[in-house]
């Protein structure tokens, strides 16, 4: 496997949740990348793995077995928001936030000035087209909004890689396809590989590589390689 150019570099990485009788073994053997540019889809049943492997990706669980690297980044991406950013399943903004607070909170506590973070804010706000939920607090969003603004918060600091778990999970058909229209627009506006984890198959097709996981392994990766070559 290739390591130029990867964001992201595993080899026959594991993850295994407690010890002895007990342990649970969510992912094992994986070896795969992300490089600039990619789009994917990590698909399959309930249990086999998805979000641990996202977490993993993204710097947030560390694997028991196996190795993962971070070539481009230098490090882990964690508590690197210039590096990677995550939209979680389900809703993960601040009550007593406003949306534009919400999204500039992860510039704020990566040092930059509350002016200038609510200026880039407003500016990804303004990207997805959401600016006027600017001064509005969570509670009054939908869920499909909820979504296109944690996506906003992800945009302001303009990472290199943009992780999504489950992130049409609880919603609705239409609300779904905008809010991964929303993902791939952000992604392409600050040229960032995106990596999505679903059980959806509408959303898998609208990205160009599919790894399939089964028991924890990754049981298929196909689709069109950012050469162009089917894999």
């Amino acid at each position: 496997m290739a390591a130029a150019g990867a964001l992201v570099l595993c080899q026959d990485m594991g993850h295994t949740y407690g010890r002895g009788t007990t342990a649970v073994v969510a992912v094992h053997g994986l070896s795969c990348a992300v490089h600039r540019g990619d789009r994917i889809a990590i698909t399959g049943p309930s249990g086999s793995g998805k979000s641990t492997l996202l977490f993993l990706l993204a710097g947030l669980e560390r694997p028991t077995s196996g190795s993962i690297e971070w070539p481009a980044f230098a490090g882990t991406p964690l508590g690197r928001p210039r590096s990677a950013g995550m939209v979680y399943q389900g809703l993960s903004l601040i009550p007593a936030l406003s949306v534009v607070e919400n999204v500039g909170l992860p510039l704020v506590l990566a040092g930059t000035g509350d002016d200038e973070a609510r200026d880039i804010a407003v500016s990804a706000l303004r990207t997805l087209g959401i600016e006027w939920l600017a001064d509005k607090l969570p509670d009054g969003l939908s869920g499909g909004q909820s979504q296109r603004v944690a996506i906003a918060r992800v945009l302001a600091a303009a990472p290199e890689l943009i992780l999504a778990d489950e992130p049409t999970g609880q919603l609705d058909h239409e609300t779904g396809a905008q809010v991964v229209q929303a993902l791939l627009d952000a992604a392409d506006s600050v040229g960032a590989a995106l990596v999505v984890s679903t059980h959806d198959t509408s959303v898998a097709r609208r990205l160009d590589v599919e790894w399939r996981l089964v028991d924890g392994a990754l049981a298929a990766s196909q689709g069109i390689s950012r050469e162009g070559v089917r894999r």
